[in-house]
């Protein structure tokens, strides 16, 4: 099996990529791991300019020798691709596990709301170096390599689901690549925000017209949330509540997915 790595927002460490390189031939010898030259580029922000960045993701989607594509690594940027990639996404593309989390939900959304592939909401190749890294990238290839179920969030039941970060969930209301998720689970994570701009983006959650007929909402984790001053008055849990009760859904717990190690698989659909 031959996985694809591109990077639609940051560049990557070289360092990195050889660690995950090497973790991947041991653990999952059937699994040929590509990073492509782009992923190495560096133009301010960004993994390169936008035009090589989208490129670089055309030309592994739709490439029939690869199985797989696997983002690199989350930071902003995906979003600047989507009206170039989506138009010139072939045949080979819809036959591809795409996987990915963060500012990758910007691709995972327009890929799902055109059921191009299979998104996945899920731990990304730069993973591996975080504490306990291994374990966290084997739950992507574990999925991708052997469809090893052992690595998907432990609850997700029958029903169809989706995971975004907040923020990028929020972005995408109001826009075409936002998918139908009529009758899904909605799964939602956040990092490095306020509490103040949670609850507000998840007034917008809850108002969304493109958001009615959801079947419910789970939280994942929000972490390295930023401090308010003064100290904001709420739980995180209060607040869902209070948002799932306005959205009309009901509010079905936590889930293992967002900024850290514990970061699940949530394919979107059934799993």
């Amino acid at each position: 099996m031959r996985i694809g790595v591109v990077a639609p927002g940051r560049p990557v460490d070289p360092v990195v990529a050889t660690r995950a390189g090497a973790f991947a031939a041991i653990a999952y010898p059937e699994v040929e791991l590509v990073f492509h030259p782009q992923c190495f580029l560096s133009e301010g922000h960004f993994a390169g300019p936008d035009a090589a960045r989208a490129a670089a993701l055309v030309e592994v989607a739709n490439d029939p020798g690869y199985d797989a594509v696997w983002f690199a690594r989350g930071g902003y940027g995906s979003n600047r691709l989507l009206a170039q990639v989506m138009p010139q996404l072939a045949p080979a593309a819809a036959r591809k596990i795409y996987a990915g989390y963060s500012d990758m939900g910007f691709l995972l959304g327009a890929l799902y709301a055109r059921r191009i592939g299979r998104p996945c909401h899920a731990p990304m190749a730069t993973d591996i170096n975080r504490a306990g890294g291994d374990a966290t990238v084997a739950r992507t290839l574990g999925w991708i390599a052997r469809g090893d179920p052992q690595g998907l969030e432990p609850d997700l039941g029958q029903r169809p689901a989706a995971a975004f970060n907040l923020s990028i969930l929020h972005a995408l209301t109001g826009t075409p690549f936002l998918p139908d998720l009529t009758d899904h689970v909605l799964l939602i994570e956040e990092v490095s925000e306020p509490l103040y701009a949670v609850d507000r983006m998840l007034f917008t959650l809850a108002h969304a017209t493109q958001l009615k007929g959801v079947a419910g909402v789970r939280l994942g984790a929000v972490s390295d949330i930023v401090a308010n001053d003064p100290p904001w008055g709420e739980t995180l849990e209060t607040m869902i509540l209070r948002w799932c009760g306005e959205m009309g859904v009901p509010y079905l717990g936590r889930a293992r997915i967002g900024h850290t190690q514990d970061n699940h698989v949530v394919p979107f659909g059934i799993a």
